[in-house]
């Protein structure tokens, strides 16, 4: 198991192909693309979810982070699950589904920062910035890193996001 901490930010992203010149030019190395389904438990605290990534590989995560616009701290704890399907029928027994996110995920890596540029079918198109942070002074310059990544990829207030995906969702189909 994998516990660690984070600080993110998330933002409507108007041209992804924009951002990803962007992200080449500041030499982050692409890391790949993923087919993410995520699917959301009822948590009585924090949030719970079943990442499947491909088809091919799953990892349960539980995290706790505030819901504002700004940078914001998470952390969390990540397990690798071997029968995803099996797990997912006993959590939701148990808890109950709250919501499924998919998304299409591309993933670049700039210094100690995943750079995530994400489709989400019917939502949109959606840019991640997660900083990975061992201390309080890590968490400091995470902070600053992601204002500086703010000013580089040119993101306006007005599309800096508060909520989660799974937020999204919700609100989407309700």
């Amino acid at each position: 198991m994998v516990m660690g901490k984070n600080v993110e930010l998330k933002a409507r992203v108007r041209d992804l192909a924009e951002a990803r010149k962007i992200a080449a030019l500041l030499g982050a190395r692409y890391m790949g693309l993923q087919e993410q389904v995520d699917t959301y438990f009822r948590a009585s605290q924090g949030r719970l979810k079943l990442r499947q990534i491909n088809g091919l590989q799953a990892e349960l995560i539980w995290y706790d982070r505030a819901d504002k616009p700004q940078a914001r701290k998470s952390v969390y704890h990540q397990a690798p699950v071997a029968n995803p399907e099996t797990l997912k029928t006993v959590l939701a027994a148990a808890l109950g589904v709250e919501t499924v996110v998919q998304k299409r995920r591309e993933i670049f890596l700039w210094q100690n920062v995943r750079i995530h540029l994400d489709q989400l079918p019917g939502l949109g198109n959606f840019l991640e910035f997660e900083a990975a942070v061992q201390s309080d002074e890590d968490e400091s310059a995470a902070h600053a890193q992601l204002a500086q990544l703010v000013q580089m990829f040119c993101i306006p207030p007005e599309d800096l996001l508060p909520r989660s995906y799974r937020e999204l969702v919700r609100e989407s189909t309700s």
